[in-house]
C-alpha cells in the first residue's frame, strides 16, 4: 500500500503488483498442472521444490466476487515467478491444492 497526500491508504491493483513483482525478478509465469507446476521453459516443480516467498489478496471495487491472489514463488533451482488465482468460491481446486501442499509460505 503507499500513502497518499491526502492521508489515506491507496490500495495496490493486482496489475501494478504483479509487474512490480516482475521487476523484483518473479519473471515467470507459472502454470499449475495436477503433478505440479510448469515453468515457462517446460521444468515441472513438485510442491516440495517450491517455496511461496509472499502473497497478496486483492478485492474488486464494485464486485465483491471479483477477488483474486497473487502468489509469488521460487523454486529449489532458483526459478522466481508468479501464480495467479482467485480466492473464495471462485478458486481453481487445483491451485488451491498445489498452493496447500506447499510447506513454506512467508508473508512479508
Amino acid at each position: 500500500m503507499e500513502k497518499n497526500n491526502d492521508s489515506t491508504l491507496k490500495m495496490t491493483t493486482l496489475s501494478e503488483q504483479t509487474n512490480e513483482s516482475t521487476k523484483l525478478g518473479y519473471t515467470d509465469d507459472f502454470e499449475v498442472k495436477d503433478y505440479g507446476i510448469v515453468s515457462q521453459n517446460g521444468k515441472v516443480f513438485t510442491s516440495d521444490q517450491v517455496k511461496i516467498v509472499n502473497f497478496y489478496r486483492f478485492e474488486g471495487y464494485s464486485d465483491p466476487e471479483d477477488n483474486s491472489i497473487l502468489y509469488l514463488l521460487e523454486t529449489t533451482d532458483g526459478t522466481k515467478g508468479k501464480i495467479i488465482d482467485a480466492y473464495g468460491a471462485g478458486a481453481d481446486s487445483t491451485i488451491t491444492k498445489f498452493i496447500s501442499d506447499v510447506e513454506s509460505i512467508k508473508k512479508k
